[in-house]
């Protein structure tokens, strides 16, 4: 069923009733799973993911995607995705064999092999599990983003936050609309319809880490669609900045007490 973009000419404003510019609801916890060594919960509008990090740790060297420079030299990063069943609309479980999830696999342990401090640990593997609950749109950036945060609770180094979000544009490929604008943060029924790209940056500067786009786009819309999810990647920033400010908090005041 085509997307129905006629209110957003009319108000400029999507179907869930956000500007372009907008974000979706965004929560996130902080050591949710008490027995591993960092965990986190994050939800991004409708997209929900629990993401589990056990190292590092010797040993383990086989399965999930993995990076790392320098082999022993480094740690070696490996995540395991796994998405539950009732997740989406089909209710379809893809097996660990899936393409896009042996993707988005690599994709996340090369972003991290990039920004950990991995030659702090030779010989050693940090092993990143993702489970995903729901999903709507914006899957790999609410990868990303769980998987800092259950960093930062493993307390295993890192350069700065990696933080990503998506951006689309309002006209498809064929489309020649030359008023086409860029959306930011898309939901699931957005990105079925509109081409939209992933952009993961390194802390609240501009250098990205992470690029993916998997759909057709006019290279006149681009570096519009880029520089909003750019945007955007800042105020995600911000919110999980206030996560781990607000966590560190309530740790400090437990320990007064």
């Amino acid at each position: 069923m085509p997307l129905d973009t006629s209110t957003y000419t009319l108000a400029l404003l999507r179907l869930d009733g956000r500007r372009w510019n907008e974000l979706r609801r965004m929560h996130a916890q902080i050591s949710t799973q008490p027995t591993a060594d960092g965990s986190a919960y994050l939800e991004m509008g409708n997209t929900k993911v629990i993401c589990t990090v056990a190292g590092p740790a010797e040993g383990r060297r086989a399965g999930g995607g993995g990076g790392g420079p320098g082999g022993d030299a480094n740690a070696t990063v490996q995540v395991e995705i796994g998405i539950a069943g009732f997740s989406g609309v089909d209710r379809k479980r893809r097996g660990r064999g899936d393409k896009r999830t042996s993707e988005m696999q690599m994709t996340i342990a090369n972003a991290f092999s990039n920004t950990l401090f991995t030659h702090l640990y030779p010989h050693s593997t940090i092993l990143i599990t993702l489970h995903v609950l729901s999903q709507d749109g914006s899957l790999l950036a609410a990868c990303l983003n769980a998987a800092t945060l259950a960093l930062i609770d493993a307390g295993v180094p890192m350069s700065d936050y990696v933080v990503a979000c998506t951006s689309g544009s309002t006209a498809s490929y064929s489309g020649d609309d030359e008023a086409a604008d860029p959306l930011l943060d898309l939901n699931g029924t957005e990105e079925q319809e509109l081409p939209f790209l992933t952009a993961g940056t390194l802390g609240a500067g501009e250098k990205v880490i992470v690029l993916v786009m998997e759909s057709r786009v006019q290279a006149t819309r681009l570096e519009g669609m880029l520089a909003v999810a750019v945007d955007g990647c800042k105020q995600v920033r911000e919110i999980l900045d206030q996560v781990v400010r607000r966590h560190g908090k309530r740790i400090l005041e437990s320990v007064n007490m």
